[in-house]
């Protein structure tokens, strides 16, 4: 019984999202005041997931090195360049550019796992994705958002690239230990760990829309619509990858939504850490509002291809 109930509230976290952003809004107190700690929840965040993945997870990339590098090379191509044209296109100020530019630097969602298995596309190729990604976002994700934002916005490289070490490669590497070592006992627990991770994702979108209540006038209809087209442009560069390499279909669904789905939760924290408490929160705000956005359009995706299944590759 209780594994049903994680596995629903697992699954339909978009709606939990969508529920506690409506009350960090109405009510920010009881979320501003949980803000020192969004450090700690996202480590955690990162510790469940690391604790359900697996050796064979591992031993996929090994086998298929190549189009696990090519999906990790349009995840940090197609992303960041496209945030970095549409800032200009859009000719958004300062903190919204480089919030913009930041959460297309970002490593794929872990998310898009989950939404990649709904869609019946590749899950095995989406975790070997979000893993790879993941492991190296280390140092692309700073470094990108110092590329293409640090002539807009001074980018503190180093204290991002050791901030997400701590946050993101030691609770993941902590995770995966303790699922290793323990094996079997981990096993029968393993639906509490990826509860664990949305419960704390979910916390920090609330804490950005809470923190970003008297910014949210800056979330003009150019500012969203900014955010749907490099989602959109996401999905649609990574489906046009896997077609022009002539992969399968099922792969193709899971490029795009692996590449249209960024770990916003992780730009978020970077930004209200380190673009302090006056840009802070408006620099969070893109990969807020960039939350909601893909969770959005990859749950139609997943629902239409659901409907029309690919065979297996």
């Amino acid at each position: 019984m209780l594994k049903k109930i994680l596995s629903f509230y697992t699954r339909y976290f978009a709606i939990w999202v969508v529920l506690c952003g409506a009350i960090a809004y109405v009510r920010p107190g009881p979320f501003v005041a949980l803000a020192p700690y969004n450090k700690l929840f996202f480590s955690l965040t990162m510790f469940g997931i690391g604790a359900v993945l697996r050796t064979e997870d591992f031993k996929r990339i090994a086998q298929k090195p190549v189009i696990v590098l090519i999906g990790s090379a349009a995840q940090f191509t197609i992303m960041p360049l496209g945030a970095f044209a549409l800032a200009k296109l859009f000719k958004l100020e300062t903190e919204i550019a480089v919030g913009l530019i930041l959460t297309g630097s970002a490593p794929g969602a872990m998310a898009s796992n989950v939404m990649c298995y709904i869609a019946n596309a590749d899950t095995a190729y989406s975790v070997s994705l979000t893993t790879v990604s993941t492991l190296l976002c280390p140092l692309l994700t700073p470094g990108l958002t110092l590329l293409l934002a640090g002539s807009r916005l001074p980018v503190p490289f180093w204290a991002m690239v050791i901030d997400v070490m701590y946050m993101v490669i030691v609770p993941l590497v902590v995770g995966f230990a303790v699922r290793y070592y323990l094996k079997d006992k981990i096993e029968k627990i393993a639906p509490i760990f990826p509860a664990i991770s949305v419960t704390f994702i979910i916390f920090i979108c609330s804490l950005v829309i809470a923190l970003n209540k008297k910014n949210f006038g800056k979330a003009t209809i150019v500012v969203l619509a900014a955010v749907v087209v490099l989602n959109v442009y996401g999905m649609l560069g990574g489906y046009g990858v896997g077609s022009a390499l002539r992969m399968g279909k099922r792969r193709r669904r899971t490029l795009a939504i692996e590449i249209g789905m960024q770990n916003a939760g992780l730009g978020t924290t970077l930004a209200l850490a380190h673009f302090g408490e006056k840009s802070g929160p408006i620099v969070a705000l893109p990969a807020a509002i960039f939350v909601f956005v893909c969770i959005i359009t990859a749950s139609l995706m997943a629902g239409v291809w659901q409907r029309n299944p690919a065979e297996a590759e």
